[in-house]
């Protein structure tokens, strides 16, 4: 079924917040964010009782400044992107965007006792690009792996990939994407995703009990 396997990823992977800190070094913002956002996901209570548009305001206010989800779209999209008109790149982008945003609201609403451990950055501050290495700690179970890809841009470092499980988030999507593409065309891919986003609007994730 489309898109059933790109929701194996667990909570961890959305921890970036929205502080702005262009000054800030991208493991040091990425430390500091991650830390932000997982504490307001263990006191906050409305997040605790699975207050959905508590959730999307956190979401909202704190996750969706430090991506770059055209970056995203377009790696996900991949030759497609540039064959696609600019009305079909915008509304992938949205598309995109909104099943993201979803995925990170229902990842911020099982937060429970996971604590995230951090590597040496790879790569340099005069680098247009590194990655943000870290591991998320669990009570039961191995630790799992848990990487950034950012950007340096005007307004600071911007995650544009994460790797869970050994696997690039983009390019988990773009295998979906091709598939879809390559069945109904870019617009079966923009309304697939569109009906995707609906049926989470109309039945976000439940809360898992600790």
């Amino acid at each position: 079924m489309l898109f059933r396997s790109l929701f194996i990823f667990p909570a961890v992977f959305l921890f970036a917040s929205g502080a702005s800190a262009q000054q800030e070094a991208p493991d040091v913002l990425i430390k500091r964010l991650s830390s932000e956002i997982l504490e307001l996901a263990k006191t906050d209570k409305q997040i605790q009782a699975g207050n959905q548009q508590r959730i999307m305001e956190v979401v909202q206010s704190k996750v969706i400044p430090h991506v770059n989800f055209q970056r995203m779209t377009a790696l996900a999209a991949g030759r497609f992107w540039r064959e696609a008109t600019p009305e079909q790149q915008a509304a992938l982008t949205t598309e995109f965007r909104t099943l993201l945003i979803y995925t990170y609201a229902g990842a911020i609403s099982q937060v429970r006792n996971q604590e995230l451990e951090f590597k040496p950055m790879r790569g340099s501050l005069n680098d247009d690009e590194v990655e943000v290495r870290s591991m998320v700690l669990q009570q039961r179970g191995e630790p799992i792996p848990l990487n950034y890809r950012l950007e340096k841009t005007p307004n600071g470092w911007k995650i544009y990939d994460v790797n869970i499980f050994g696997a690039w988030l983009v390019e988990t999507y773009k295998g979906t994407f091709a598939a879809e593409i390559g069945k109904s065309g870019m617009d079966g891919l923009i309304k697939a995703l569109a009906e995707r986003n609906k049926r989470l609007a109309a039945n976000p994730p439940k809360q898992t009990k600790s």
